[in-house]
């Protein structure tokens, strides 16, 4: 688990910190102490995580702005002074990187390099992670699982810019940058209204009381909890801060929890408490038909392994959908689920 000694009173900057997994990380930021200071283009959903969660409440700041703005980022670097730098912020949908190619290049591969530029000139940071994707690599569809050194690259906008980020990254490593690039990918959990994303998809017809559109039944993904690939984002920032070289690391999770998309929707209408019903959506576009990642370098050099299998992640996710539909205070339900899998 993150070292809470480490993580008190720690200067953390954080992009994204109002998307999905942006949000879990500044609560869990919080609850170790942090002073987590967010950089973002606003809420990318109504509703959303940061909102549910009162995640604001606890920001030491929060601004709103655009990656793609020198200016504004190195306003931002100079006022939070950051000791650790997550970059999350991106455009992170396959879809709409179909609709929007240029808008996907700009944010992820230009915004990547103009967030590393600021924060090489506002900051001294001891520690950069930039948050990346498992569909930055070359997928050939045979579903062999895929290692940090394999070849990186995209056919479709949104993967090709996640590969392009990890040049940029690799880039600003040379230049002196204590970084790391991380790769994950099929997080669920909590608070996601994310579109195009299944769970997602699936709870937000649940609460609506209609059917979810099913895209790829068969296609085959890394199924995981957000809190597992966040776990392995903290504990590199803080071997970078204990001096260790930067390089690239895999989170994902064990064979076993790699699954078809029609296989994880039946595991989440048998756990949540009521019915929706299910209906086939057409083809997908620019869907690889499996991915899988290896992540031996992260369990052999950082201790790392996912606490949750994907039966605890799936009922993790259904009861936080359920007791937001409850009325909860999920601020509080979120801050629990993290204390449990810190339990785990």
């Amino acid at each position: 688990m993150p070292d809470r000694a480490f993580w008190q009173g720690r200067r953390v900057w954080l992009t994204g910190h109002t998307g999905f997994k942006g949000a879990w990380l500044a609560l869990w930021l919080q609850s170790l102490g942090a002073r987590v200071h967010g950089f973002s283009a606003g809420l990318v959903s109504e509703p959303s995580l940061y909102e549910v969660a009162d995640v604001g409440d606890g920001m030491a700041g929060d601004v709103r702005g655009d990656v793609r703005s020198r200016s504004e980022l190195r306003a931002a670097v100079a006022r939070a002074r950051p000791d650790v730098v997550f970059h999350m912020a991106a455009q992170s949908l396959v879809r709409r990187g179909l609709d929007k190619p240029v808008e996907t290049f700009t944010v992820n591969v230009g915004g990547t390099a103009k967030v590393l530029d600021a924060v090489r000139s506002e900051a001294e940071p001891r520690a950069v992670v930039v948050v990346t994707s498992d569909k930055c690599y070359r997928n050939d569809g045979r579903g062999t699982p895929f290692r940090e050194d394999d070849p990186l690259g995209g056919d479709d906008p949104y993967s090709a810019s996640k590969a392009g980020q990890e040049h940029v990254a690799a880039a600003y490593r040379a230049l002196g940058l204590p970084l790391a690039t991380v790769r994950a990918g099929n997080a669920i959990g909590g608070g996601d209204w994310a579109p195009d994303r299944l769970v997602a998809d699936c709870m937000r017809a649940a609460l609506a009381g209609e059917p979810v559109a099913i895209r790829a039944p068969d296609a085959v993904r890394p199924w995981q909890h957000v809190l597992c690939p966040l776990e392995g984002y903290l504990t590199v920032a803080e071997r970078l801060c204990d001096g260790e070289r930067g390089t690239a690391w895999n989170f994902g999770p064990s064979d076993e929890d790699a699954r078809p998309v029609a296989w994880l929707v039946e595991r989440v209408r048998e756990r949540w408490p009521g019915s929706f019903s299910v209906v086939a959506a057409g083809t997908a576009h620019a869907e690889a038909p499996a991915l899988r990642l290896d992540s031996t370098r992260a369990r052999e050099r950082l201790g790392w392994s996912p606490r949750w299998d994907l039966a605890a992640a799936l009922d993790a996710t259904v009861s936080w959908y359920a007791r937001y539909r409850e009325g909860a205070d999920m601020r509080a339900e979120t801050l629990r689920q993290i204390a449990a899998f810190g339990a785990a």
